[in-house]
Protein backbone atom coordinates (compact mmCIF):
# COMPACT_ATOMS: atom_id res chain seq x y z
CA UNK A 1 0.00 0.00 0.00
CA UNK A 2 1.48 3.38 -0.76
CA UNK A 3 2.56 6.01 1.85
CA UNK A 4 0.34 9.04 1.41
CA UNK A 5 2.58 12.09 2.25
CA UNK A 6 1.57 15.76 2.43
CA UNK A 7 4.00 18.44 1.30
CA UNK A 8 3.00 21.54 2.97
CA UNK A 9 3.42 25.38 4.64
CA UNK A 10 0.83 27.54 5.22
CA UNK A 11 3.86 30.70 3.98
CA UNK A 12 4.25 30.44 -0.06
CA UNK A 13 7.49 30.66 -1.59
CA UNK A 14 9.23 28.45 0.95
CA UNK A 15 9.93 25.60 -1.62
CA UNK A 16 7.22 23.58 -1.24
CA UNK A 17 5.94 22.96 -4.60
CA UNK A 18 10.07 22.76 -5.85
CA UNK A 19 9.65 19.95 -3.21
CA UNK A 20 7.40 17.83 -4.01
CA UNK A 21 8.48 17.95 -7.58
CA UNK A 22 12.33 16.41 -6.91
CA UNK A 23 11.24 14.36 -4.16
CA UNK A 24 8.74 12.53 -6.59
CA UNK A 25 11.12 12.43 -9.55
CA UNK A 26 14.12 11.10 -6.80
CA UNK A 27 11.84 8.15 -5.38
CA UNK A 28 10.81 7.69 -9.54
CA UNK A 29 14.79 7.32 -9.77
CA UNK A 30 14.61 4.23 -7.10
CA UNK A 31 12.05 2.93 -9.70
CA UNK A 32 9.17 3.49 -7.04
CA UNK A 33 5.84 4.31 -8.35
CA UNK A 34 4.52 7.79 -7.51
CA UNK A 35 1.49 9.60 -7.89
CA UNK A 36 1.55 13.25 -6.91
CA UNK A 37 -1.90 15.47 -6.32
CA UNK A 38 -1.79 18.85 -6.62
CA UNK A 39 -4.29 20.45 -4.78
CA UNK A 40 -2.63 24.39 -5.42
CA UNK A 41 -5.17 26.64 -7.14
CA UNK A 42 -2.11 28.13 -8.76
CA UNK A 43 -1.37 25.23 -10.85
CA UNK A 44 2.09 25.37 -10.27
CA UNK A 45 3.20 21.69 -9.65
CA UNK A 46 0.89 20.79 -12.50
CA UNK A 47 2.83 23.50 -14.87
CA UNK A 48 6.48 22.45 -13.48
CA UNK A 49 5.60 18.97 -14.73
CA UNK A 50 4.51 20.01 -18.06
CA UNK A 51 0.84 19.44 -17.85
CA UNK A 52 -1.35 21.85 -19.66
CA UNK A 53 -4.37 23.07 -17.77
CA UNK A 54 -6.68 19.99 -17.64
CA UNK A 55 -10.13 20.80 -19.62
CA UNK A 56 -13.40 20.73 -17.53
CA UNK A 57 -14.21 17.43 -15.82
CA UNK A 58 -10.59 16.20 -15.80
CA UNK A 59 -9.12 17.42 -12.39
CA UNK A 60 -8.72 17.06 -8.71
CA UNK A 61 -11.68 19.21 -8.23
CA UNK A 62 -14.05 17.22 -9.82
CA UNK A 63 -12.13 14.39 -7.51
CA UNK A 64 -12.98 16.47 -4.84
CA UNK A 65 -16.81 16.92 -5.45
CA UNK A 66 -17.14 13.22 -6.26
CA UNK A 67 -18.13 14.08 -9.69
CA UNK A 68 -15.31 11.58 -10.85
CA UNK A 69 -13.24 8.95 -9.76
CA UNK A 70 -9.52 9.81 -8.81
CA UNK A 71 -8.46 7.35 -11.47
CA UNK A 72 -10.14 9.33 -14.27
CA UNK A 73 -7.95 12.52 -13.84
CA UNK A 74 -4.45 10.98 -13.23
CA UNK A 75 -1.93 11.60 -16.23
CA UNK A 76 1.50 10.20 -17.61
CA UNK A 77 4.26 12.74 -16.54
CA UNK A 78 7.22 11.14 -17.47
CA UNK A 79 8.26 8.59 -14.87
CA UNK A 80 5.85 10.28 -12.33
CA UNK A 81 1.63 10.07 -12.73
CA UNK A 82 -0.09 13.25 -11.57
CA UNK A 83 -3.35 14.42 -10.85
CA UNK A 84 -3.36 17.94 -12.59
CA UNK A 85 -5.02 21.28 -10.27
CA UNK A 86 -7.34 23.12 -12.71
CA UNK A 87 -8.75 26.41 -12.84
CA UNK A 88 -12.21 25.59 -10.85
CA UNK A 89 -10.34 24.28 -7.70
CA UNK A 90 -10.49 27.70 -6.10
CA UNK A 91 -14.45 27.34 -6.87
CA UNK A 92 -14.35 24.06 -5.64
CA UNK A 93 -13.16 24.61 -2.27
CA UNK A 94 -16.18 26.96 -0.84
CA UNK A 95 -18.56 23.89 -2.42
CA UNK A 96 -16.83 21.71 -0.12
CA UNK A 97 -16.89 23.80 2.88
CA UNK A 98 -21.00 23.74 3.01
CA UNK A 99 -20.89 19.61 2.55
CA UNK A 100 -20.66 17.64 5.43
CA UNK A 101 -17.82 15.96 5.77
CA UNK A 102 -16.13 17.69 3.22
CA UNK A 103 -12.59 18.18 4.48
CA UNK A 104 -12.48 13.95 3.95
CA UNK A 105 -13.10 14.10 0.20
CA UNK A 106 -9.35 13.42 -0.45
CA UNK A 107 -8.85 10.89 1.88
CA UNK A 108 -12.17 8.68 0.45
CA UNK A 109 -10.70 9.53 -2.64
CA UNK A 110 -8.25 7.55 -2.35
CA UNK A 111 -9.53 4.60 -2.97
CA UNK A 112 -7.25 1.00 -2.05
CA UNK A 113 -6.95 0.18 -5.41
CA UNK A 114 -5.01 3.69 -5.94
CA UNK A 115 -3.26 2.63 -2.89
CA UNK A 116 -2.30 -0.47 -4.06
CA UNK A 117 -0.50 0.93 -7.82
CA UNK A 118 1.71 2.92 -6.44
CA UNK A 119 4.32 3.25 -3.65
CA UNK A 120 4.10 6.77 -2.53
CA UNK A 121 0.91 9.60 -2.97
CA UNK A 122 2.60 12.90 -2.58
CA UNK A 123 0.29 15.64 -1.94
CA UNK A 124 1.28 19.24 -2.70
CA UNK A 125 -1.06 21.03 -0.56
CA UNK A 126 -1.58 25.17 -1.48
CA UNK A 127 0.10 28.04 0.31
CA UNK A 128 -3.36 28.78 2.75
CA UNK A 129 -4.93 28.15 5.87
CA UNK A 130 -8.23 26.67 4.09
CA UNK A 131 -9.95 23.86 3.53
CA UNK A 132 -7.15 22.43 0.70
CA UNK A 133 -4.96 22.39 3.12
CA UNK A 134 -6.98 20.01 5.71
CA UNK A 135 -7.61 17.98 2.92
CA UNK A 136 -4.30 16.74 2.24
CA UNK A 137 -3.04 16.89 6.15
CA UNK A 138 -6.78 14.21 6.71
CA UNK A 139 -5.61 12.47 3.87
CA UNK A 140 -1.82 11.68 4.78
CA UNK A 141 -0.08 9.77 7.05
CA UNK A 142 3.27 11.54 6.80
CA UNK A 143 4.11 15.43 6.63
CA UNK A 144 6.83 17.17 5.17
CA UNK A 145 6.82 21.17 5.78
CA UNK A 146 9.75 22.73 4.04
CA UNK A 147 10.65 25.92 5.89
CA UNK A 148 12.76 29.42 3.74
CA UNK A 149 15.99 29.23 5.88
CA UNK A 150 14.78 33.15 6.58
CA UNK A 151 13.60 34.43 10.22
CA UNK A 152 9.79 35.38 8.55
CA UNK A 153 9.19 31.96 7.24
CA UNK A 154 10.48 30.70 11.05
CA UNK A 155 7.98 32.77 12.96
CA UNK A 156 5.05 31.56 10.39
CA UNK A 157 6.15 27.91 11.01
CA UNK A 158 4.01 27.70 14.25
CA UNK A 159 0.55 28.18 12.11
CA UNK A 160 1.40 24.91 9.99
CA UNK A 161 2.18 23.05 13.80
CA UNK A 162 -0.68 24.21 15.37
CA UNK A 163 -3.01 23.55 12.80
CA UNK A 164 -1.08 19.53 11.99
CA UNK A 165 -2.13 19.57 16.05
CA UNK A 166 -5.71 19.95 15.86
CA UNK A 167 -6.09 17.64 12.33
CA UNK A 168 -4.71 15.02 14.48
CA UNK A 169 -6.88 15.63 17.55
CA UNK A 170 -10.17 15.87 15.42
CA UNK A 171 -9.18 14.63 11.58
CA UNK A 172 -6.67 12.11 11.31
CA UNK A 173 -4.86 10.75 14.74
CA UNK A 174 -2.08 8.67 12.54
CA UNK A 175 -0.86 11.88 10.90
CA UNK A 176 3.03 12.74 11.89
CA UNK A 177 5.41 14.84 10.82
CA UNK A 178 7.77 12.79 8.62
CA UNK A 179 10.47 16.25 9.41
CA UNK A 180 10.82 19.86 7.98
CA UNK A 181 12.92 20.49 4.93
CA UNK A 182 15.42 23.52 5.72
CA UNK A 183 15.14 25.08 1.70
CA UNK A 184 17.27 28.26 -0.08
CA UNK A 185 20.08 27.62 1.90
CA UNK A 186 23.13 29.48 1.22
CA UNK A 187 25.73 28.75 3.52
CA UNK A 188 27.55 31.58 3.27
CA UNK A 189 24.93 33.65 4.88
CA UNK A 190 24.63 34.19 8.58
CA UNK A 191 21.34 34.93 8.81
CA UNK A 192 20.44 31.47 7.16
CA UNK A 193 22.83 29.30 9.64
CA UNK A 194 21.23 31.41 12.48
CA UNK A 195 17.64 30.01 11.82
CA UNK A 196 18.57 26.59 11.14
CA UNK A 197 20.17 26.47 14.57
CA UNK A 198 16.75 28.33 15.82
CA UNK A 199 14.70 25.55 14.01
CA UNK A 200 16.97 22.90 15.48
CA UNK A 201 16.56 24.50 19.12
CA UNK A 202 12.72 24.83 18.84
CA UNK A 203 11.89 22.14 18.10
CA UNK A 204 14.48 19.38 19.18
CA UNK A 205 11.48 16.41 19.02
CA UNK A 206 10.81 16.78 14.95
CA UNK A 207 13.37 15.50 12.18
CA UNK A 208 15.33 17.95 10.43
CA UNK A 209 16.29 16.95 6.98
CA UNK A 210 19.66 17.81 5.53
CA UNK A 211 18.98 21.52 4.22
CA UNK A 212 18.55 22.46 0.50
CA UNK A 213 20.93 24.77 -1.16
CA UNK A 214 19.50 27.81 -2.95
CA UNK A 215 19.94 27.72 -7.02
CA UNK A 216 18.61 29.76 -9.49
CA UNK A 217 18.29 26.02 -10.92
CA UNK A 218 15.53 25.23 -9.71
CA UNK A 219 13.66 27.96 -11.43
CA UNK A 220 15.34 26.91 -14.67
CA UNK A 221 13.81 23.38 -14.75
CA UNK A 222 10.20 23.89 -14.89
CA UNK A 223 10.78 25.25 -17.89
CA UNK A 224 11.01 22.55 -19.96
CA UNK A 225 8.64 20.63 -17.51
CA UNK A 226 11.64 18.79 -15.93
CA UNK A 227 12.66 17.78 -12.43
CA UNK A 228 16.23 19.27 -10.97
CA UNK A 229 17.26 15.79 -11.47
CA UNK A 230 16.50 15.94 -15.02
CA UNK A 231 17.47 19.65 -15.93
CA UNK A 232 21.12 19.82 -13.75
CA UNK A 233 21.61 15.91 -12.33
CA UNK A 234 24.93 17.09 -11.20
CA UNK A 235 23.98 20.43 -9.42
CA UNK A 236 24.38 20.31 -5.41
CA UNK A 237 19.86 20.82 -5.62
CA UNK A 238 20.21 17.65 -7.46
CA UNK A 239 22.13 15.78 -4.61
CA UNK A 240 20.51 17.32 -2.22
CA UNK A 241 17.05 16.22 -3.27
CA UNK A 242 18.13 12.96 -4.10
CA UNK A 243 19.58 12.21 -0.68
CA UNK A 244 16.20 13.71 0.59
CA UNK A 245 14.20 10.89 -1.15
CA UNK A 246 16.47 8.11 -0.18
CA UNK A 247 15.75 9.13 3.25
CA UNK A 248 11.96 9.59 2.96
CA UNK A 249 11.92 5.97 1.45
CA UNK A 250 14.33 4.49 4.25
CA UNK A 251 12.40 6.04 6.87
CA UNK A 252 11.39 2.63 8.98
CA UNK A 253 8.95 4.35 11.17
CA UNK A 254 6.92 5.39 8.40
CA UNK A 255 6.87 1.96 6.62
CA UNK A 256 6.11 0.13 9.86
CA UNK A 257 3.10 2.84 10.02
Amino acid sequence: MARVIAVANHKGGVGKTTTVLNLAAGLAEHKRRVLVIDLDPQECLSASMGVETPEAGLSIAEVLLGDVELESVIVEAGAVDVAPAGLDLAEAEPRLHAEPGGEVALREALTTSILRRYDFVILDAPPSLGLLVIEALTAARELVIPVQLEWLALRRLGAILRTVEKVQRRLNPKLVIAGIVPTMFDARLLHAKEVLDAIRAELPDIHIFEPIPRSVRFAESPIGGRSILEYAPGSPGAKAYRALAREVENDEQATKG
